[in-house]
């Protein structure tokens, strides 16, 4: 057995560094994945020559660099040249070192950089086959780089079936880029399958290219089916980012917050989107004005801001930027565009109108209205005609009276002062007026003061004057009714100068009912006729013209107040009065007194009469209130009109007997009584309304106008047909009684017949048959028509007369038309003729107490 070796010893020692050496080797730089990419022999600065898939190797790398200087790794694994190059070799290579900052981890991407010519070459001289298990051909992906350089024709891979081991088979393509647009742009190799492009291609005109691969025999024969294949155009970063506009226009206003947004700028780039070729950033490259640095511009968003509150537009009112936007996430590589972008400064009202003086004098003549006094100036540094620098002017001390008032001219922002109400010399020679300005616009300065003021001084210059009326309305009291002559003190006015009212006339313009005098040198008033308080509702007013020397006037209304006296007794307005019987037993009055209340209510009501007096026993008054009693009935009184004097005494015993119309009526409502009799004479009286009258005129105009037609008809009906009395007469339900005795009062329904009497002016119709009796040995023939007792026919001049039977007393009388003596003999005619034709006839056939009835 071998000894142990101590663990000091030198071969130990040696194994456990050999160890450690390893493990670190191991832990701090694993390698990865070896990427190959084919490449032209010469590459141009900034080329983009492939991508590798830095995260399949670390996904937690927070350090890429590149070992090699000629080439930069992006963090999406791009890779790119930082100058041109040109390669000497077949095959160069360079190492991608991804490393993490906090776990001291480290790994290493091997890129190998072969030439396209040689890969060529080995692609042809291996004839190599893709296959798939499943099925025996499909498509390969494929990609070309947007504007490559070539050389061309470009291979891009080899297309092959399974069925070729069997077959001869020949390859070909169709679709765009091949016999579409753009035409010719790829082609395939008939035996081989290898695939060409010929040209560079634009990505943004044609990102991709769908194209379909047959596979057939000699003979026409296909044993595979169609195949699409997908190419796609890689992305290179060749279009310039551009702003959506060459200038831009914004606006702030002055003195906003840090931080206030100004506007935003946007960017389009046509390179393939979410990739650093289209990752754009903004900014600023240059301020005009330099200082200070006033605005910042977010990179992303392109959203420009504040940094400061000091913008002052009464010191800089624009400011001009330049900005740029640059693709490549703002890369020193990256493609950029400028633009330019103007921000107007907006006003706001941080300075107060400042007047130009502290302190004015001026002065105006009294008496004198709508006169320009002066004109106070300001000045303000914000913008011109705004809310911001128009002035307000308003009075704080001095104008309690409103004699001035101050507006500002809209064109040079002064304060006007004007006097609007007259100044008076002998109550103040002098006034001071204190002034203060501010703009119509809030004011949102720093400043503790709001308003700037000034004092103005304005002295009053004395001018002679004519006399005054003041007060203008002076007032007398005198009692109504006093004797004519009566002197009383009148109107006063007075000379400004002297406060003397010497050396003054008057004389009344205007006195109405022409009560009073006015003395000419006084102005005292007399009486000239009796003043009546009531008339005048308490006040009478005249007007009074005051003159001095040298005729200059003032005019002033004396007020007479008339006081009252107790010269009128109280007096019941509503004069009529209705009770309805049947549902009321008394009606309420009212009386009024026309003197002050102080002559008036309490009212105390009365019947007037003596003691057994026929109205005392009929009526009864009952108080209701200070000026209302209600009247009452006594016993069962008759329906009609009767006369009621009431008597009403005010609270000081002056008394007036107004005389009532009482009518007891049969109504419900006062308004339903229209008739009644009189009490005293039997006879019904008729009370009518309007709607009576009315009714009582329609019904009138329209039996005239019924008259009228039947007139009409009537002559022109004499006028074409004579005379002539039918032959059946006799069988119109003729009656002929011969009883003597009244018997009773039968009217038997004929069909009436007209009669036409033919004459010079007098025609007419007189009626129609009726029933004939006999009275006190006189036969009266009726003639009825349609079984009414009355006819009637016209009256036009006599045309018309109307037989009527009356029953007044138990005597029938016949009575005929008033229309004057030849109406009279015309109808008389009428019925001789009809009575000598007709009798006859009914001689022949009549039986006592018989009649002949037509069936």
């Amino acid at each position: 057995m071998a000894p142990a070796r101590a663990p000091g010893s030198p071969s130990g020692a040696l194994c456990r560094q050999l160890l450690l050496t390893l493990a670190i080797l191991t832990f701090a730089c694993d390698a990865c994945k070896t990427v190959t990419l084919h490449v032209p022999a010469k590459l141009d600065a900034e080329k983009f020559i492939g991508r590798v898939n830095l995260k399949e190797c670390f996904k937690s790398a927070t350090l890429i660099h590149s070992r090699d200087p000629d080439f930069q790794i992006l963090e999406d694994g791009s890779v790119y040249t930082t100058h041109a190059i040109l390669l000497s070799s077949e095959k160069s290579s360079f190492t991608i070192l991804l490393s993490n900052t906090e776990t001291h981890e480290e790994k290493e991407i091997l890129v190998l950089l072969e030439h396209q010519t040689k890969v060529l070459k080995k692609r042809h001289s291996q004839e190599k086959v893709l296959r798939r298990a499943k099925r025996r051909w499909a498509p390969i992906p494929c990609s070309v780089p947007e504007n490559s350089l070539g050389p061309f024709p470009l291979f891009l891979q080899q297309i092959q079936s399974d069925t070729a081991q069997n077959y001869t088979i020949y390859y070909s393509i169709s679709g765009p880029g091949v016999d579409k647009e753009p035409r010719n742009l790829f082609y395939v190799e008939r035996d081989t399958g290898n695939l060409f492009c010929t040209r560079p291609v634009d990505r943004e005109t044609y990102p991709s290219f769908e194209l379909v691969a047959f596979a057939t025999t000699p003979d026409g024969y296909t044993p595979e089916y169609p195949l699409t294949l997908l190419i796609r155009i890689e992305d290179e970063n060749d279009n310039y980012p551009i702003f959506t506009e060459t200038n831009y226009i914004f606006k702030v206003f002055e003195n906003s917050k840090v931080g206030t947004t100004v506007g935003q700028v946007c960017a389009t780039d046509k390179d393939e989107p979410d990739t650093l070729h289209t990752r754009l950033r903004y900014s600023i490259i240059e301020q005009f004005p330099a200082s200070p640095t006033l605005f910042s511009m977010h990179p992303t968003t392109g959203v420009i801001t504040t940094t400061s509150s000091q913008l002052d537009r009464e010191l800089i009112d624009k400011y001009q930027l330049k900005i740029k936007v640059q693709d490549m996430d703002g890369q020193y590589f990256g493609l950029q565009t400028t633009a330019a972008c103007v921000i107007n400064i907006e006003d706001v009202n941080d300075n107060l109108p400042t007047f130009t003086r502290s302190s004015y004098v001026a002065s105006v003549e009294e008496n004198r209205i709508d006169v320009e006094v002066l004109r106070v100036a300001v000045q303000d540094k914000d913008l011109i005609h705004t809310a911001n620098w128009r002035a307000n002017y308003t009075f704080l001390k001095g104008n309690e009276d409103g004699n001035f008032k101050i507006v500002t001219d809209s064109q040079t922002n002064e304060g006007v002062l004007y006097v609007v109400k007259p100044l008076n010399y002998e109550e103040k020679q002098q006034l001071t007026l204190q002034i203060g300005a501010v703009n119509e616009a809030p004011y949102i300065g720093t400043s503790r003061s709001t308003m700037n003021m000034a004092t103005v001084t304005v002295n009053v210059q004395n001018q002679d004057e004519g006399p005054e009326c003041d007060p203008r309305v002076q007032t007398v009291r005198i009692r109504e009714n006093v004797p004519v002559g009566t002197k009383n003190v009148g109107y006063k006015a007075y000379d400004p100068e002297t406060r003397s009212s010497s050396g003054i006339r008057y004389m009344k313009s205007s006195d109405p009912e022409g009560w009073v005098d006015v003395d000419e040198n006084s102005g005292v008033i007399t009486i000239l006729k009796r003043l009546d308080r009531e008339a005048r509702s308490g006040v009478y007013n005249i007007s009074i013209l005051a003159s001095d020397k040298d005729g200059r006037t003032c005019n002033g209304v004396l007020g007479i107040i008339l006081e009252d006296v107790n010269d009128n007794g109280p007096v019941i307005r509503q004069r009529r009065v209705i009770i309805c019987k049947t549902v009321m037993s008394s009606a309420e009055i009212v009386a009024v007194d026309p003197d002050e209340p102080i002559h008036g209510p309490p009212f105390d009501f009365s019947l007037e009469g003596v003691l057994d007096s026929e109205v005392l026993r009929m009526w009864r008054l009952t108080k209701v209130n200070d000026t209302a009693a209600r009247l009452s009935y006594l016993n069962d009184l008759q329906f009609g009109k009767y006369t009621v004097p009431v008597r009403v005494t005010d609270r000081l015993g002056q008394s007036l007997v107004t005389q009532l119309d009482v009518i007891l009526c049969d109504c419900v409502t006062p308004n339903d009584c229209n008739t009644y009799r009189s009490p005293r004479t039997g006879n019904r009286e008729v009370i009518l309304g309007k709607w009576a009258i009315l009714a009582i005129l329609l019904g009138i105009a329209l039996l005239f106008c019924i008259l009228f037609t039947l007139v009409c008809g009537a002559t022109t009906g004499a006028a074409k047909k004579p005379k002539v009395f039918p032959d059946d007469l006799a069988q119109q339900n003729l009656i002929v009684s011969n009883t003597e005795a009244p018997g009773d009062d039968k009217v038997y329904s004929t069909n009436g017949f007209t009669t036409h009497a033919v004459g010079g002016s007098a025609q007419g119709i007189c009626g129609t048959l009726g029933s004939r009796v006999k009275s006190g040995g006189q036969e009266t023939i009726e003639m009825v028509k349609g079984g009414h007792q009355t006819m009637e026919s016209c009256q036009e001049a006599g045309h018309h007369h109307t037989l009527e039977r009356c029953k007044e007393g138990g005597q029938h009388t016949l009575d005929s038309c008033r229309g004057g003596p030849t109406a009279t003999d015309n109808c008389k005619y009428t019925y001789s003729e009809w009575y000598t034709y007709t009798q006859p006839r009914l001689g022949e056939e009549s039986i006592r107490g018989h009649t002949l009835v037509k069936n």
